[in-house]
């Protein structure tokens, strides 16, 4: 392909296109950033309180911040790996046979909190003390994909050895 300049000022209007192309597609593009800034922002901050109210004491956190038909993937190598699929299904096969065997529920503390448009990560600590006496201690990792201010996939990286050394050590009636 070949071009060709010309004496009537060509060039000129050529690069006049191409730079106002280009600031209407930073443009664009811009827009598109700063509604998922706003998007970003507006997850984080859900995520947060709901982290803050659930520091507090508050044991509403999951029904606060998951979609009823949320799904929930378990990451790792151990039988407790594994997705769930619907808030219900969460809570009776994963919180449940933890918490049960818990003198009182688990105190996160976050340690960094990041967002992106739809997606949110959460990176915490979490202590309890089993009903045996023993500490409960472990670190995660949650990817949430927002819709509507509540969590509607959820991909959970954590030690699962603690969390399965508390439901091997410990019976749920205890």
């Amino acid at each position: 392909m070949k071009f060709f300049r010309s004496d009537s000022g060509g060039s000129s209007r050529w690069a006049a296109a191409w730079v106002l192309m280009a600031a209407l597609v930073w443009s664009a593009s811009s827009a598109r950033a700063d509604s998922g800034s706003a998007q970003a922002q507006a997850n984080k901050e859900a995520v947060n309180k709901a982290f803050a109210a659930w520091a507090a004491g508050g044991r509403t956190f999951f029904d606060d911040m998951l979609a009823p038909n949320v799904v929930w993937t378990i990451k790792g190598s151990s039988p407790t790996a594994r997705v769930l699929r619907g808030k219900q299904e969460l809570i009776d096969g994963a919180v449940t046979p933890l918490s049960t065997r818990l003198q009182r529920q688990i105190r996160p503390t976050i340690r960094n909190l990041w967002a992106d448009g739809d997606h949110v990560i959460i990176e915490w600590d979490g202590e309890a003390v089993a009903k045996d006496g023993k500490p409960y201690r472990n670190s995660y990792l949650w990817i949430f994909r927002m819709q509507g201010g509540r969590a509607i996939e959820v991909t959970a990286y954590l030690d699962l050895a603690p969390y399965d050394d508390v439901l091997r050590r410990v019976p749920a009636s205890q």
